[in-house]
């Protein structure tokens, strides 16, 4: 594969662990033909470097690792331009898988076109089937198959359904109602163009990037109350994650603000954008979400999305004023108790 390398000189790795966050371009060997080494180029962000493996993010989100050993070359490049006005003609099944990925269960078990998901309970959405495609089996032995899943593993069956949209999940939401499934926790998935969000906040210095899932960031998340460590898991994991903090005004307090972002290829993810109560109408969340913003547009992202309980009507008012809008819809169907 011919990449951006030239064909001649030298090639040296010019790449540390110190350029995670950065877009680069490595080539590797991927194989020995021959005798001879054949390679192979890949381009993107650099979102981990650990235990002698490369996690490298491609524009289109896959995750390419690349051994250590095999670099032969690699660089960082400069990021593409994030476009000001982006449009997408993503199906809602396509930025449910994009969504997933962005909060991923620790555990995912295939069922024909359905992937089970579980995290300990933590979120319905990491503890839920995501169902993009066909069982491979009469519903209700799918369904069957799905309960007992989730009962080995001490867990409510739910199944994720997506409606208000071309290509949902209507007619299942129907059968699964006539089999009993009670409705639950009806989002709103939104999506808005990201760059205009860069500037929705005139000051973003107070704002704090990291990587890691703190302790102090876990403090002022709304799910508190003795989190265990699969919430750290799932929170930290995706394509490039980014936990912004903004530290309260007293030592040791929990921080005035924080927010998650996590950049898949285009699409940047936002999710626990939490203001302290004490903090609130001083523009803390839109610097956050500014914050945020710049760091995913650096890394090549041009599409925001966001979930939204759709009772929630002063965050929709607040993302409105954002440039969202609704793309889908979708709640969960939690299998009848026994």
């Amino acid at each position: 594969m011919v990449g951006d390398f030239a064909l001649g000189g030298q090639l040296k790795v010019r790449i540390t662990p110190s350029d995670v966050g950065k877009r680069v371009s490595v080539r590797r060997v991927t194989e020995i033909v021959g005798g001879r080494p054949v390679f192979g180029d890949v381009v993107g962000v650099l979102t981990s470097w650990d235990a002698g493996v490369l996690m490298i993010t491609r524009r289109t989100g896959e995750v390419v690792r690349v051994s250590e050993d095999s670099l032969v070359a690699g660089k960082t490049v400069p990021r593409a331009p994030a476009r000001r006005r982006a449009g997408s003609s993503a199906s809602p099944a396509e930025l449910q898988r994009i969504a997933a990925r962005g909060w991923p269960a620790l555990e995912n078990e295939p069922l024909g076109g359905w992937t089970l998901r579980a995290a300990s309970g933590f979120t319905r959405r990491a503890n839920s089937v995501l169902p993009l495609g066909d069982p491979g089996l009469p519903l209700d032995e799918a369904l069957d198959r799905v309960a007992d899943w989730y009962a080995r593993r001490s867990l409510p069956a739910y199944v994720q359904v997506t409606t208000g949209a071309e290509g949902s999940d209507e007619e299942l939401a129907a059968a699964l109602e006539e089999r009993g499934w009670t409705g639950e926790a009806s989002t709103l998935m939104r999506t808005a163009p990201l760059v205009p969000l860069t500037a929705i906040a005139d000051d973003t210095r107070a704002v704090r990037l990291s990587r890691e899932v703190d302790e102090a960031w876990l403090s002022r998340y709304h799910r508190t109350g003795r989190l265990g460590p699969e919430a750290a898991k799932v929170l930290g994991a995706g394509p490039s994650v980014w936990l912004a903090t903004v530290p309260g005004e007293e030592p040791g307090r929990a921080p005035a603000a924080i927010g998650r972002c996590v950049v898949d290829g285009r699409w940047a993810g936002f999710a626990a954008i939490e203001v302290a109560p004490e903090h609130r109408r001083r523009g803390l969340g839109t610097a956050v979400m500014a914050a945020l913003a710049a760091r995913a547009a650096e890394e090549g992202a041009d599409l925001a999305y966001l979930q939204v309980m759709e009772d929630n009507e002063s965050a929709r008012v607040m993302y409105d004023a954002m440039g969202f809008t609704t793309h889908h819809a979708y709640h969960y169907r939690r299998a009848p108790r026994p």
